[in-house]
């Protein structure tokens, strides 16, 4: 449950405050009669978000076993290169996005009503189907429906509250340390992600080694208990761990959490600008 809050409070809170930069923008600049075109938006991308996650639910039911299992793991690879290039592109924007958000803006508003519409779908539709994507492999990783979506309502409820809290200035988040731990936290569980998607292969008989096992500790962590079942819906750990998995993790957090946590390029050249 505990890392599909984290990816709902995640993917809800950047939705809310670019909904809450457009929002803003359009009060500020008298344009108050254009908000339902930008709602509208963002009702039409939550609307395609719920149906990409029913979609993807009826299309896998009937699946045989080794189709569901391939279809799984790609499409856990894909959310998890879906949620890598979100870390990033926030950490790369997040300091340009207002303006830039209010320049597509002013852009739309003399467009007319459809491209305010589809302003508020694109500011919302991203973020709603990596949310879908990403609870949809969680679902198949821990084999429970419920939790997950629980899980990432709740965060999804939170982003909202704080995305309007920080519009009517009634709470002050220091957003660059929000953003830089939970990318932190979705990093790993995004590797776990990736693991399990390489496990689902290995059962869909696309990759080898399945039966050469890295480790396995069920004994001292059975998969049925609390515990256990803990570590596996926060981060996808398995008590028993192909090689394959053990090495697609490795391959995916090492890099990606270096290179997550090196200053970037504006940063480390903004003092030579002086």
């Amino acid at each position: 449950m505990f890392a599909n809050y984290l990816i709902g409070l995640r993917e809800g809170l950047e939705a809310s405050l670019v909904v809450g930069i457009l929002v803003a923008y359009l009060v500020k600049s008298g344009h108050r009669d254009r908000l339902p075109a930008v709602w509208a938006g963002v009702l039409l991308a939550v609307l395609l978000s719920l149906t990409f996650g029913a979609v993807l639910t009826f299309t896998s039911s009937r699946m045989s076993f080794q189709a569901q299992e391939a279809f799984g793991g790609i499409l856990s690879i894909v959310a998890v290169g879906f949620v890598t290039w979100m870390i990033f592109w926030m950490r790369r924007t997040a300091r340009f996005l207002k303006s830039e958000l209010q320049g597509k803006l002013d852009a739309a508003l003399a467009m007319g009503t459809m491209a305010l519409v589809l302003t508020g779908f694109i500011a919302v539709g991203r973020e709603g189907l990596e949310t879908a994507l990403f609870i949809w492999t969680a679902i198949q990783a821990t084999g429970q429906n419920t939790q997950p979506v629980i899980g990432a309502t709740l965060g999804l409820i939170t982003a909202v509250v704080l995305g309007y809290l920080l519009y009517r200035g009634a709470v002050k988040i220091n957003l660059a340390t929000f953003f830089t731990w939970t990318g932190a936290g979705l990093v790993i569980v995004a590797g776990g992600v990736f693991s399990y998607g390489v496990h689902d292969l290995q059962e869909a008989g696309i990759l080898p080694g399945l039966n050469s096992l890295a480790f396995d500790v069920s004994h001292v962590i059975p998969p049925g208990s609390w515990y256990g079942t803990l570590l596996k819906g926060t981060l996808n750990f398995s008590p028993a761990s192909t090689w394959w998995q053990v090495a697609a993790w490795l391959a995916y957090v090492v890099p990606v959490m270096t290179l997550f946590f090196l200053p970037s390029r504006s940063r480390a050249t903004a003092p030579a600008a002086r």
